[in-house]
C-alpha cells in the first residue's frame, strides 16, 4: 500500500516540478562551489583536491557543500565581486576604446585633409595609409 501511495505522490505534477526545481538548485550550488574552488588562488591545490574529494564522495556530498558554504561563504562573495569588477572594468575599457577609435575610412579622410593642407607629404600619406589599411 505504501508503494502505491509513494508512486501516486511522485507522479503528481507539482511534486515533479518541485523535485526538478530542487535538483536544478542543487546543481547550481555545486557549480558555484566548484567555480569558487578553482577561482580561489589562495587555497593550495591539495586543499582543493580534499574539498573536491569530499564533495564527490556520496555520503559526504551534502554536508561538505554546506560546510563549504558556511566556512568559505564570505570569501566566495569577495571573489565573485572581484571577478565582476574585473569583467566590468574590461568591458568599460573595451567600450571606450571602440567609441574613441575612428573607422579606417575616417582616418584616411583625415590623412587626405592633412595632405591637401601640406602638413604631410605624399610619401608620409602613403605610409600612414598602408599602416591604417593593414
Amino acid at each position: 500500500m505504501s508503494a502505491l501511495i509513494a508512486t501516486s505522490i511522485s507522479e503528481h505534477p507539482l511534486v515533479v516540478v518541485l523535485e526538478i526545481f530542487i535538483f536544478v538548485l542543487w546543481l547550481w550550488v555545486l557549480i558555484a562551489v566548484f567555480s569558487d574552488l578553482f577561482r580561489d588562488h589562495e587555497l593550495s591545490g591539495w586543499w582543493k583536491a580534499v574539498w573536491i574529494f569530499f564533495i564527490i564522495v556520496p555520503p559526504f556530498t551534502f554536508f561538505t557543500v554546506f560546510i563549504y558554504l558556511i566556512a568559505r561563504g564570505g570569501g566566495m562573495q569577495r571573489r565573485a565581486i572581484a571577478a565582476q569588477t574585473e569583467a566590468r572594468k574590461n568591458m568599460d575599457e573595451y567600450i571606450r576604446e571602440q567609441a574613441t577609435s575612428a573607422s579606417p575610412a575616417d582616418e584616411i579622410e583625415k590623412l587626405e585633409g592633412l595632405k591637401q593642407k601640406g602638413t604631410i607629404s605624399a610619401e608620409e600619406f602613403d605610409t600612414l595609409k598602408a599602416k591604417i589599411t593593414g
